[in-house]
């Protein structure tokens, strides 16, 4: 198990587990509730892109389904008419200095996978940079009529109009306890800003340290969807692969919930967890030449340059209960963008 998946198992265990590192809890608290403070009351400042900026992000470290919520949106506004700008960090990936837009062809290693992932999926402009914000503004720049920031609710310097909490319905808050005694970024009583709570999966009806607010949210289900092949673009659908012995790869937070979905729809898989965006080399791959892989997509767009014929990736679909909830959200913020182009100016 790897360092990443050993805290994560700390983290979403029993609170004692770290008593330890409470004290250490402590000064992280602070400097988080010193940090808002100074943005609160102006000493730092927030920058305004010139657009509506939708934030979808989450309070824990982890997976929460974070990027096929914000994948989702982004195609949503799309088919509304919109120009989206989709911004990351570029988490992954090694480029630095002035923000980068990424294509299909970016290389990951450069711009991260989920941006090249949002480029996948037909995003209209995507953008990377550490500063999320000059980030933002290239999009704008470039066209972009509404930005979705993939990640970034701490990174409040980027002014923002609508912020979205993805949470994981199976593992919640974790212990409830911050960094790095516990997975939260921030303390639970952030819900109470935010504009819309996400609980991805089906998971538990009650979920641990979360109150009302968290079972106010809107459901959503992230479920397998049909599987295409990195080669030649095939597609196959998912029960397809019953009765073959099929090696499973999830680079992701949280690969456990991954394999889970290809075990409920009736495949006998191995399972190969790897840390999040982690570099996927071939000459580590021996064991993946001539058999049936399933990965996800994330995945998928570190390795189509050396992909094998029996490499496939499982397409992600968000199914919303009910499905009014997903058009509810988008008909908030095309009345948000409405606003700001009649209006001009800032809006929040």
């Amino acid at each position: 198990m790897s360092l990443e998946h050993s805290l994560l198992a700390l983290w979403y265990g029993p609170a004692w587990r770290t008593a330890a590192l409470w004290p250490l809890e402590a000064v992280y608290g602070l400097a988080v509730r010193s940090r808002g403070a100074a943005y609160r009351s102006g000493i730092l400042a927030r920058h305004d892109v010139g657009a509506p900026v939708v934030v979808v992000g989450n309070l824990t470290v982890g997976g929460t389904g974070k990027t096929p919520i914000a994948s989702w949106l982004a195609a949503e506004l799309r088919a509304q008419g919109l120009v989206v700008g989709v911004v990351l960090r570029g988490y992954g990936g090694q480029h630095s200095g002035q923000p980068l837009r990424v294509t299909r062809d970016t290389d990951p290693a450069i711009a991260g996978d989920e941006a090249v992932l949002h480029a996948h999926r037909g995003a209209d402009l995507v953008f990377v940079d550490s500063d999320r914000a000059s980030a933002a503004r290239a999009a704008v720049a470039a066209g972009a009529e509404i930005v979705v920031s993939d990640d970034g609710l701490q990174h409040l310097r980027l002014a923002r109009q609508y912020e979205i909490v993805v949470i994981d319905a199976e593992r919640g808050l974790g212990n409830g306890h911050l960094l790095p005694a516990g997975p939260l970024r921030e303390p639970a009583r952030r819900l109470a800003a935010v504009d819309s709570i996400i609980v991805t999966d089906r998971g538990n009806p009650d979920l641990p340290g979360i109150d009302r607010i968290a079972r106010e949210a809107i459901r959503a289900r992230l479920a397998p969807g049909r599987v295409i092949n990195l080669v030649d673009g095939r597609r196959r659908e998912l029960a397809g692969f019953r009765g073959e012995r099929v090696q499973a790869v999830a680079g992701i937070g949280h690969p456990e919930a991954y394999f889970a979905a290809l075990r409920a729809a009736g495949l006998d898989i191995e399972a190969h967890a790897l840390p999040d965006h982690a570099v996927l080399d071939p000459a580590k791959l021996t064991w993946a030449s001539d058999t049936t892989v399933l990965m996800t997509e994330k995945d998928a767009v570190k390795c189509r340059g050396f992909a094998r014929p029996g490499w496939w990736f499982v397409d992600l679909e968000v199914r919303f209960e009910p499905e009014s909830a997903g058009t509810d959200l988008v008909t908030q913020l095309l009345a948000i963008t409405r606003r700001r182009t009649v209006g001009g100016g800032s809006v929040g």
